[in-house]
């Protein structure tokens, strides 16, 4: 399964007409926030595939053109606080990051982030019972404390995603938030059961799942 992780900057070759050429291969796409919804937009037209997202601590409440105001990428499925399934495969996802600032959308402490994890769990608990596994794919914005993160409140993991993959073990966790500057940044963490994969920018990878 060819999957395509997006997150916090634009790919010129993802947003150009070559985009067929080089990712008409692809199963789905994975958008883990501050993205354009055009842009995102864009990448749904041209593949004509799902995009799951969930959103970032930049993304706007609403994103406006020359020709009408959006307020998520159309097409697109919003994965917050969410269990959904696709031809067989589980993905859920959280939106937003660790709030820094007073105001700010898409920002939450982190008891609000154990909020939006235990809303889940009667789902996920459903899927362990029915599916014999609780998830395959989780996507955030924000990572797991202690994994990819920083110590800025800004960038600083949080508790409830590593307490969610330690117990729930899904086998991918995508997230973005955390920046890639240099080639030796660690992209990708194997925590346990689960592959930590941070998709800043672009991130093309194969998944060990098969669709039912």
């Amino acid at each position: 399964m060819n999957v395509l992780a997006i997150s916090d900057k634009q790919d010129p070759i993802i947003y150009s007409p070559q985009i067929r050429r080089k990712f008409g291969h692809l199963d789905f796409v994975i958008s883990c926030g501050d993205l354009s919804y055009f842009y995102q937009e864009y990448i749904i037209s041209s593949l004509d595939i799902p995009l799951f997202y969930v959103r970032g601590n930049h993304d706007p409440e609403e994103e406006y053109s020359e020709y009408c105001t959006i307020n998520h990428p159309r097409g697109g499925i919003d994965l917050h606080r969410k269990i959904v399934r696709y031809q067989g495969i589980s993905l859920a996802g959280v939106e937003g990051s660790i709030r820094y600032k007073k105001e700010g959308i898409f920002q939450y402490t982190q008891s609000q982030m154990w909020g939006h994890i235990l809303s889940m769990v009667p789902g996920l608990l459903f899927n362990r019972l029915v599916f014999k596994r609780s998830l395959d794919i989780f996507v955030t914005h924000a990572s797991p404390r202690g994994i990819h993160d920083k110590e800025d409140l800004p960038h600083q993991g949080v508790n409830a995603f590593r307490w969610f993959i330690d117990v729930f073990k899904p086998k991918y966790h995508f997230h973005g938030h955390t920046h890639l500057y240099r080639l030796n940044e660690t992209r990708e963490t194997q925590v346990g059961k689960t592959r930590v994969l941070n998709a800043y920018h672009s991130l093309e990878t194969k998944l060990d799942l098969k669709f039912k």
